[in-house]
């Protein structure tokens, strides 16, 4: 199955539905175009939905690498929600979610972008 992509937005986060596999054929190049364009939007919080995503390789590891670093140079921020079976097996032996958070739950990943506000103590 190759990849499709959904996009929808949940308060200020733009969320990427991913459903096939992104391998180093088309889905990659895919990937990567639809990343860039958001981010030439200038979205900079960034959700990928991994839940139906069924294969992932290096290369598309490289591109979800690339852009949380560009984002993260710009103020912004990627998360992965819900790595499941092979897409797990590949992204848990490269630490990748030490690098990237993930979520088991959207709400929480959606306000896991929010910042942490601080009361003063009087």
């Amino acid at each position: 199955m190759s990849l499709k992509i959904s996009v929808r937005e949940s308060s200020d986060v733009t969320i990427l539905d991913l459903q096939g596999r992104v391998t180093i054929d088309n889905e990659s190049e895919l990937l990567d175009s639809e990343l860039r364009a958001l981010v030439a939007k200038g979205v900079r919080k960034l959700l990928l939905n991994l839940t139906d995503l069924s294969q992932i390789d290096s290369s598309g590891i490289s591109v979800i690498v690339t852009t949380c670093v560009s984002l993260r140079k710009q103020g912004g921020d990627l998360k992965l929600l819900r790595p499941r079976g092979h897409v797990l097996e590949v992204v848990e032996p490269l630490h990748l979610i030490r690098i990237i958070p993930s979520f088991e739950d959207e709400s929480e990943a959606v306000s896991s972008f929010r910042p942490t506000s601080y009361t003063a103590l009087n």
